[in-house]
């Protein structure tokens, strides 16, 4: 009888939103690991924000496509051709949200800005190219998997 009122509280869907967030966080993580990613957290992280998002799937996986793609390229150009510093970091961002709007995919320039910061950010042993084309592998491959579990598995409807 005590265990029945520890669970009458849990909420079904909650539990099953929970188990196919798992689900779909682990399956790109290990997909990552198996292709070798050196920065492999990336794919379930960007799997977590698809999966988790109340922006529909799709237009939120594009978004951040589009925008990891375009703050890869600004972020690796920009670390190339200048150093780091507060100048060259505010003009990158201004470019990721000018160049979001003209391409006229609105959310993007948040994912975009994101990518850049980390490529212009945070200092590494290899090339900013390198860097660029990781980020943008490993966040393609966990958009790849966040739109595969919403369509297969979508999230349970609420009740009104």
């Amino acid at each position: 009888m005590a265990s029945g009122r520890i669970f009458s509280g849990i909420n079904r869907e909650s539990v099953l939103d929970s188990v196919r967030t798992a689900f779909a966080a682990v399956a790109p993580l290990l997909l990552a690991r198996l292709l070798k990613l050196p920065e492999y957290y990336w794919a379930p992280i960007s799997t977590i924000v698809i999966v988790q998002s109340t922006i529909p799937p799709r237009t939120i996986g594009w978004q951040r496509f589009v925008g990891t793609a375009l703050g890869a390229v600004l972020g690796a150009a920009l670390a190339t051709f200048f150093r780091p510093s507060a100048v060259v970091y505010a003009v990158g961002i201004l470019l990721c949200v000018v160049l979001a709007w003209l391409l006229r995919v609105g959310g993007a320039y948040r994912f975009a800005g994101i990518t850049l910061s980390i490529i212009l950010l945070i200092p590494r042993g290899r090339a900013p190219w390198i860097t660029g084309w990781h980020r943008f592998l490993e966040v393609s491959l966990g958009i790849a998997v966040a739109l595969v579990v919403t369509m297969v598995w979508p999230r349970g409807r609420k009740k009104a």
